[in-house]
């Protein structure tokens, strides 16, 4: 757990005391993340620690294009000098390819590919489990709560209007994985 260690104190430097919801949130994710280690095997440490760095790009020091997947990947690979791997899960995490077209920084996203779809399913599990207030949530209710903070205009509002049916899939491929190597447990 050396990774998830060092991603845990680097996120807490960033989020703890500027944007302490945003903490919480990111502590849920790890949390779920952690959930998911028997599924995961030898990607469950890198899982666990893109989850708690997934939103260390609004850090103000992260903000670069705006799109905080992209600045949080450009922190993690920059500054940091972190596997290419996990700035690729933090990157591409949940409607990040959606919100990079809609803002014009496919390019960018590009930077950080290909992603690796099992990952990236993972990382948006845990995103969509986990409130932004750190509680544990639907998914389904998770999106409705986006789409009501945003509002209409917004790109979020319309990455996530847009990549919905995705979303739900990625959150239900998960689902389906856990099930399988919690049934082989048994």
């Amino acid at each position: 757990m050396q990774l998830a260690r060092w991603a845990y104190d680097l996120a807490e430097s960033l989020l703890a005391d500027s944007l302490p919801r945003r903490w919480a949130h990111s502590q849920r994710v790890y949390s779920q993340a952690l959930t998911l280690a028997p599924a995961l095997g030898e990607d469950a440490e890198l899982l666990a620690a893109a989850a708690i760095t997934h939103d260390i790009g609004y850090a103000q020091v992260a903000v670069d294009t705006g799109q905080h997947m992209i600045d949080g990947a450009r922190y993690l690979r920059d500054v940091v000098g972190a596997d290419p791997r996990l700035c690729s899960i933090v990157a591409f995490h949940t409607s990040s390819s959606w919100e990079a077209s809609e803002l014009g920084l496919d390019d960018a996203l590009s930077e950080f590919g290909p992603a690796e779809p099992e990952l990236v399913d993972a990382i948006t599990y845990c995103d969509l489990t986990s409130g932004p207030v750190g509680d544990l949530v639907d998914p389904a209710e998770r999106l409705s709560e986006v789409l009501e903070r945003y509002g209409p205009e917004h790109v979020v509002f319309r990455a996530v209007s847009a990549a919905r049916p995705e979303l739900m899939a990625r959150v239900a491929r998960v689902r389906g994985r856990v099930e399988a190597v919690m049934a082989k447990l048994s």
